[in-house]
């Protein structure tokens, strides 16, 4: 199930073409058993959890304020980059909160992922998805070995990563004056972050108990 939850974050990666939805993958549940059906209710509690997440008003907050970070230094009205910066900072700088909230779980997190197949993964994917991938399981390897979210503890390291991303939907990198708003960011994801969390659990065990 662990894979499961990271599988849409490795596709809006690797191959964008390929969407998890939840509309689809519901009607197959009872049909399947073993790793697919863990790999597919993986990927329906990340679906679920990103919609309580993004609709969080504490997210919507953050998201916000670090949009209008950006923006202030990135002033042409018709630049996408603040309103992605500020969507996707908030998310990769909370990952990083909940490590240093729960020492140890990142080192678990990648140890657990470790144990599982890239390519029992893709087939998952494959089966449940209309479009296929061939790209997924390479990716897992690299993503195994790279250890990227380890960078997200540094903002150098971050903007790096950033830029990973800006070049990959190609969008212009940021430069180094930009590390300001990562460091304000970061500060304002740990001083928020428990307000987030909290928020989304019990939005969460709220809708259980429906």
């Amino acid at each position: 199930m662990l894979a499961g939850t990271a599988v849409p974050d490795w596709l809006s990666v690797v191959d964008r073409s390929v969407r998890m939805r939840s509309r689809r993958i519901r009607p197959q549940l009872d049909q399947l058993d073993g790793a697919v059906r863990s790999i597919a209710e993986g990927t329906l509690q990340h679906l679920a959890d990103d919609d309580l997440f993004h609709s969080s008003a504490v997210f919507q907050k953050l998201e916000s304020a670090l949009s209008a970070g950006f923006r202030q230094l990135m002033p042409d009205r018709f630049d996408h980059r603040p309103a992605f910066l500020g969507h996707i900072v908030v998310e990769l700088l909370l990952d990083w909160y909940i490590s240093v909230r729960h020492p140890g779980i990142l080192d678990q997190w990648y140890a657990a992922l470790e144990t599982v197949c890239p390519q029992q993964i893709q087939s998952a994917v494959n089966l449940l998805s209309p479009r296929q991938t061939e790209l997924l399981a390479p990716f897992i390897r690299r993503f195994l070995e790279a250890r990227v979210m380890y960078d997200y503890a540094d903002d150098d390291r971050l903007l790096v990563r950033l830029n990973q991303v800006l070049r990959r939907v190609t969008l212009e990198p940021l430069e180094d004056h930009f590390l300001a708003v990562l460091a304000e960011g970061r500060q304002l994801v740990y001083r928020h972050g428990a307000d987030l969390l909290m928020a989304v659990e019990g939005e969460s065990a709220s809708r259980a108990g429906q």
